[in-house]
């Protein structure tokens, strides 16, 4: 089953962009929410109790903090 990926950004967000090359390079493809143009995709963040970029969505789990290491990452994306 293929994963639905949403990196959850903003604009000049370095760890935003190095988790996306971090995507790309596992040769993943993923969908880019901006928090600061999508209100839904902040309120949804909000929710989750996320308080700053970047986040990343996988299959509807939100993920941010130390989930973002790319040895959790890994774990996380190739369950």
């Amino acid at each position: 089953m293929e994963k639905e990926i949403i990196v959850y950004s903003t604009p000049l967000c370095v760890p935003c962009e190095n988790l996306k090359k971090f995507l790309r390079e596992e040769g993943l493809e993923f969908k880019v929410k901006d928090i600061m143009m999508d209100s839904e995709a902040a309120e949804l963040l909000e929710e989750k109790g996320v308080r700053s970029a970047p986040a990343l969505g996988i299959n509807g789990k939100i993920l941010f903090g130390v989930d973002l290491r790319p040895e959790n990452l890994r774990k996380e994306l190739y369950l």
